[in-house]
């Protein structure tokens, strides 16, 4: 065996929840601790990384930008100064290429936090609840909604047609605001704004959201993943990412055991045979179903075309053995 050989059996026989794991928790210090180490990897990133962290943060969430860029005036939006927007949107794009949706899966405190409550209930020995097919497709379209409103709010505030108020809409009612300062020992988000009708709204909304969040995610896994327009915007930017996820369906036996780890419930990754590019829009790339697999080469990551991450026989049974499977 060659070296190349043995490294990507290391790589492909990896305890991969540790990993995950490790992986996650590195992403989330550096998001949101980073400040206090002097890291600012800037306000464009494909994930959330909440701008109300304050000086703490190691970056911020480009949706926040996006946000405050869209209530422009519109004729300053529309003018030679809108550039500016569509440089944003080229400096998140840049951000996006090489992880894809693995930004979801990986990166996201959100998605760290809600992994952790996950684990909470599985410590308590209280089984996760599933949707049902009907359920499922009606989900996957609440994002692209949310994703119309947080365009559109802004742009009629710059228009003139809606409350000044109603600024950054979506951070408003994102849990992220109230969740993500917290572990900086603030508490500040965790109030009402009186200060207007509009503001009072919003906020009684937002923690509205915030303790809906924590029963959820409580009950179903990964459950603000469903209604993130983030993951709606990543799908949309998609198609030239670097990271893939690819099936050979000629490989696959149909056994279910990819579609029982997805913590989205994507049946289509079990149930489709025919199509190489196997990612969906409500896919957060965790590869969680590619340590799932038993059979070899049938799911497989790749980078740039180059495959980094494959199902086999050998890992799949050594992760087995560890305890790998995540039923409950």
């Amino acid at each position: 065996m060659t070296k190349l050989e043995s490294i990507r059996t290391a790589v492909n026989n990896v305890q991969f929840n540790r990993f995950r794991f490790w992986l996650q928790m590195f992403f989330f210090v550096l998001l949101v601790y980073g400040g206090f180490f002097a890291i600012e990897l800037g306000k464009h990133l494909p994930t959330f990384a909440c701008g109300y962290n304050k000086e703490l943060r190691g970056g911020m969430c480009y949706l926040m930008t996006l946000q405050h860029q869209l209530e422009w005036p519109w004729q300053k939006l529309f003018s030679v100064a809108g550039l500016t927007v569509l440089t944003s949107v080229g400096i998140f794009f840049l951000w996006f290429i090489a992880l894809n949706k693995g930004w979801c899966g990986f990166v996201c405190p959100v998605g760290t936090i809600q992994d952790w409550i996950t684990s909470l209930r599985r410590w308590t020995g209280i089984r996760y609840s599933r949707y049902s097919w009907g359920q499922f497709q009606w989900l996957m379209q609440i994002k692209y909604v949310l994703l119309a409103l947080m365009l559109l709010i802004p742009l009629g505030i710059g228009g003139g047609w809606f409350n000044n108020d109603l600024k950054s809409p979506f951070c408003m009612i994102c849990p992220g605001r109230t969740i993500i300062p917290m572990f900086g020992a603030d508490f500040s988000q965790l109030s009402i704004d009186f200060s207007s009708k509009v503001n009072m709204t919003m906020t009684v909304l937002g923690l509205s959201v915030t303790g809906l969040f924590f029963i959820g995610a409580f009950v179903k896994k990964r459950f603000f993943c469903f209604y993130c327009p983030m993951g709606a915007l990543h799908y949309l930017f998609s198609k030239p990412a670097l990271l893939r996820l690819k099936k050979e369906g000629s490989k696959c036996t149909r056994c279910g055991d990819c579609f029982r780890v997805c913590d989205q419930e994507i049946k289509i990754i079990a149930d489709d045979v025919t199509r190489k590019e196997i990612m969906t829009d409500d896919c957060i790339m965790c590869l969680k179903c590619v340590a799932a697999c038993p059979e070899p080469g049938a799911l497989k990551a790749t980078f740039a075309g180059i495959p980094i991450f494959e199902s086999t026989e050998e890992g799949f049974i050594k992760r087995m053995k560890k305890g790998h499977t995540d039923v409950k």
